[in-house]
């Protein structure tokens, strides 16, 4: 088997360990301050992918005060989704900010590249990530997305299984989970291709879902045999 190899972005999360059987009926509602404030961030999440763009084209370097803001805004959205509607996996509020929050239970982030292929960058956005968008699709729908800010318009595999798990969680007071390893590694999926397309990274989004709360781990390759004392000079 080929050993996985370890993605520049990181999606992770966890479950409450004791969550309202009614809190996310309302969770749309109460995090309307925040589609709000991301309405605004992705404005300018898209301004700075333009001057990112010809940075990278130009100094094949993202600039980095650049690069952390559109992280930022990408792991503000995540944390939005995965309490109001991708998971519903936490009834702890989502923090106002584009810093990591250590202890909140949904984190995102991308490693910093020092350098970005010029050539990449006039065709990964739209020519190489169509297959990808075609899996989003699928997977998203037109209403989860990274890109919108608008919260969840249904479609998708994401939004119906995210309803499938807290009607479950409603009748046993527990979340099923499988269900929510599988909605994570959905979750991280379009993730992997939103960083891609937004010119954070060159390296291709898998065709893979890696399911769990945690990112996996790449595998260990397999040591070597020790050498024959036959084969020794």
């Amino acid at each position: 088997m080929v050993p996985a190899a370890a993605s520049p972005v990181r999606l992770e999360a966890s479950v409450d360990p004791r969550l309202s059987r009614w809190l996310w009926l309302v969770k749309w509602l109460l995090a309307i301050p925040h589609y709000i404030v991301l309405f605004f961030l992705w404005i300018a999440f898209a301004v700075v992918t333009v001057i990112a763009f010809f940075a990278v084209l130009f100094t094949a370097r993202y600039p980095r005060a650049l690069f952390d803001f559109s992280v930022g805004v990408l792991r503000w959205n995540w944390r939005v989704g995965y309490y109001a509607h991708t998971a519903l996996g936490t009834d702890r509020y989502p923090p106002f900010t584009l810093a990591d929050v250590p202890d909140y239970p949904a984190r995102f982030d991308v490693a910093y590249p020092e350098r970005l292929s010029r050539g990449l960058v006039l065709v990964k956005w739209w020519l190489l990530a169509i297959p990808q968008y075609i899996a989003v699709g699928i997977i998203a729908g037109g209403g989860w997305g990274w890109g919108d800010g608008e919260g969840w318009r249904g479609g998708g595999l994401m939004p119906y299984l995210s309803l499938v798990a807290v009607v479950v969680l409603l009748f046993t007071a527990r979340y099923p989970r499988h269900l929510f390893d599988f909605l994570i590694g959905l979750a991280r999926w379009t993730a992997r291709v939103a960083a891609y397309a937004a010119l954070l990274t060159d390296q291709y989004p898998p065709f893979r879902l890696d399911m769990g709360g945690q990112e996996p781990r790449p595998a260990s390759p397999p040591a070597s045999p020790p050498a024959s004392p036959l084969t020794k000079a």
